[in-house]
């Protein structure tokens, strides 16, 4: 297609999008209700109604809007593009999505079986009144899960990652002899490190970030001070695109919850706290079976850390809700992923009788909750912290868990993460892998959980800064090898995997300053 036929189809997939929403019916509403005012006049009545609206602000919420709409779900290239290409364009990579749902989705019908334990069920009367009393206490309750365990951990997803393989690609032909010692075996494009300096240019060493101790040109009070104005300018402005090109050099403590909402274009509306307070009731009213994974993995993971255990109660809140939203659905038109569907119990396996189960289409795994955790020390308000969370999922944490070839998908980190490594440091990395210490299997966990509960809060939330920053998940594999450069000399003297691992306190000992890496 050429340029002017692919700007017809963004604008009409955008308005398509659109047009229905509770942002049209304000606007409409309100571009109505301006028409009695005595400014408006019949002869320059669509000039009048826009200036009307852009003073008022709804212009820049559209705008926002648009931008978010161009963000999360990009329009088909082509409008004959059939709907599995848009999911995901390669067979294989759909393929293995496939098997990979259905292995999951087993392992919950198992754990079901196994336990007694019905996929959902109605709450008795008193189980409603109890939990709706221990609300905000949750923390406090200790079920016995003894007998739970997670569908997955990021080990076992790691194991069908390195099985990939493309059925048309000889391996054979490849003339780089380093593209055989990595555990990823696909052939995707990813960037070398001159490309990503060029699609990184504001996280150059010659350019200030903010909270980290850089040799910038301008003298770091100077350049926080100033940088902190811009950002509350930005703020003000209420300008998504504004906001997310701040963000690239890193967001103050101060306007960071702002920022990001802004970025996110979750703006709380009341309409949003409805919504969270109707998905509330719904944790009330129905038990499911993956509320206890949800218990077991925030037991097993943010209880035991230092810095999120005290926010126990808010994870089983935004958690339990989010497993019935249904608008995480949405996000199943640009995820490879299917939604798992179960049967209602009595049906047989009538197709008809088939529902989405969870009602979100997620079934948590082992440090789901990690991705909640860190956004809890921006977000006092439930409503605020779930309307983010489910935004920051929809765009970004999705794809660390999905089989796909996006540039920001899990396959491609590992592999972006692999060449880095093999490239710039061979004798680390064949060093490694002659004594079975994979580089990758060290790193994997760091990466699927986007380093959540492996860096310190503050230096997380710089990294994430950047990872909304620039749209990207990339970033993520380029800390990753840039956490093996900074402990190379000691890496080189480890004898074995375990001793390798027992390294892990340099994953928590580096910051973004070894981003030029």
């Amino acid at each position: 297609m050429d340029d002017g036929s692919e700007l017809s189809l963004s604008v009409a997939h955008i308005v398509r999008r659109l047009k229905g929403s509770h942002l049209h019916a304000q606007i409409e509403r309100r571009a109505k209700e301006c028409l009695h005012q005595p400014e408006i006049r019949l002869d320059s009545l669509r000039e009048d109604v826009r200036r009307f609206l852009r003073t008022s602000g709804w212009e820049r919420q559209l705008q926002n809007a648009v931008y978010r709409e161009l963000q999360v779900q990009r329009p088909p290239s082509h409008p004959a593009a059939p709907l599995e290409h848009l999911k995901e364009p390669l067979a294989y990579m759909r393929k293995a999505q496939a098997c990979w749902e259905k292995r999951v989705l087993k392992s919950l019908n198992s754990m079901s079986a196994e336990l007694g334990v019905p996929l959902a069920r109605m709450r008795p009367a008193a189980e409603q009144k109890e939990l709706t009393s221990k609300w905000n206490e949750m923390g406090t309750d200790e079920p016995d899960l003894t007998s739970f365990r997670p569908v997955f951990a990021p080990k076992d997803f790691l194991e069908v990652l390195i099985s990939l393989r493309n059925p048309n690609y000889d391996s054979s032909e490849d003339v780089g002899v380093r593209s055989h010692w990595g555990l990823i075996q696909v052939p995707l494009d990813v960037r070398d490190i001159p490309q990503l300096r060029r699609a990184y240019a504001e996280l150059n060493l010659t350019t200030g970030q903010l909270g980290i101790d850089d040799h910038a040109h301008i003298h770091p009070d100077l350049f926080e001070n100033e940088y902190l104005q811009i950002g509350k300018k930005v703020v003000v402005e209420q300008d998504s695109a504004a906001a997310q090109q701040y963000s690239r050099q890193g967001c103050s403590t101060g306007l960071r919850a702002d920022l990001w909402a802004l970025i996110l274009n979750s703006n709380n509306q009341p309409q949003d706290a409805m919504h969270y307070e109707q998905l509330t009731a719904g944790v009330v009213q129905h038990d499911l079976l993956v509320d206890s994974l949800i218990y077991k993995d925030v037991k097993l993971t943010a209880s035991n850390d230092d810095y999120y255990f005290v926010f126990e109660d808010f994870l089983y809140q935004v958690l339990l809700c989010f497993s019935r939203d249904t608008a995480v659905l949405e996000h199943f038109k640009y995820n490879s992923a299917t939604p798992p569907r179960s049967f209602v119990q009595g049906k047989g396996e009538d197709e008809e009788c088939a529902v989405v189960y969870p009602p979100n289409g997620v079934i948590p795994f082992h440090g789901f909750s990690m991705y909640v955790a860190p956004l809890c020390f921006l977000y006092n308000e439930p409503s605020k912290l779930y309307s983010v969370f489910r935004e920051m999922y929809i765009r970004y944490f999705f794809r660390l868990h999905s089989i796909s070839s996006s540039s920001s998908g899990v396959v491609s980190l590992c592999l972006q993460f692999e060449r880095l490594l093999q490239t710039h440091l061979p004798q680390l990395f064949y060093h490694l892998r002659q004594i079975g210490a994979q580089p990758l299997r060290i790193a994997f966990k760091w990466m699927v959980r986007a380093f959540s509960g492996y860096l310190s809060t503050d230096q997380l939330l710089l990294l994430w800064d950047r990872i909304l920053g620039y749209d990207s998940l990339e970033i993520v594999a380029v800390l990753a090898a840039a956490v093996f450069a900074f402990r190379a000399e000691n890496l080189m003297e480890v004898t074995s995997l375990g001793s390798a691992e027992e390294e892990r306190g340099f994953s928590c000992a580096i910051a973004l300053e070894d981003r030029g890496v």
